[in-house]
């Protein structure tokens, strides 16, 4: 993986995992309530999870490159499609406030259920690693670099939120879930989107 192609899925995953939703809203939650250093459990439930939503999407991709390469392309057309309805999506919801799923339990156990019932969170890691994995190298080989760098801004993301949440309570959720960051990073997502879609269309022509 070149430096180029790094630092375009670095930049979109950081987008990706910035973006508010249940999983901030939870961090920001427990900040308030318990503290930083007890809230961080949250936070190692969040990473537990997309440890393992990284290795399936791994697999996933490695079985299709192995079944059609055709398959591959139509994937990879159909993540950029996902996260064209991601904008979409984001934009017109954006004024409407976020709500936790219920879930009970410890700090870690709650997190966990929150993080893997997330409705973006299956569709949305493999449209994100079906976009950014190249073909024609060895899928663990990228996966070596693409999941330290999607694990890494996954922590500074939630664990950024859990700070904000210890540290300025309800008056740093209403600054972190206000309408024109929410439609900022929707817009981040059409164009990620539409870029990628492009690339796909044109590398399978």
């Amino acid at each position: 993986m070149s430096l180029q192609d790094w630092i375009i899925f670095a930049s979109f995953w950081a987008v990706f995992v910035v973006t508010p939703g249940p999983n901030a809203v939870n961090c920001m939650t427990n900040g308030m309530s318990f503290g930083l250093g007890r809230s961080l459990w949250a936070v190692m439930a969040i990473l537990t999870q997309a440890t393992t939503f990284l290795l399936l999407s791994a697999y996933g991709i490695t079985a299709l490159l192995v079944a059609s390469p055709t398959a591959f392309m139509v994937v990879k057309f159909g993540g950029a499609l996902f996260l064209i309805f991601l904008g979409v999506r984001g934009w017109m919801t954006a004024a409407t406030p976020i709500k936790l799923n219920s879930a009970v339990g410890s700090i870690f156990g709650r997190a966990l259920v929150i993080a893997t019932i997330n409705a973006k969170s299956v569709a949305g890691y493999l449209a994100a690693f079906s976009l950014f994995v190249q073909s024609d190298v060895p899928v663990w080989g990228q996966m070596v670099v693409l999941m330290p760098t999607a694990l890494c801004l996954t922590a500074l993301s939630y664990t950024g939120y859990t700070a904000l949440g210890a540290a300025f309570g309800k008056l740093a959720m209403a600054k972190v879930f206000n309408v024109m960051m929410r439609r900022g990073l929707a817009i981040c997502f059409l164009v990620y989107g539409s870029l990628l879609g492009a690339a796909s269309v044109q590398a399978g022509l």
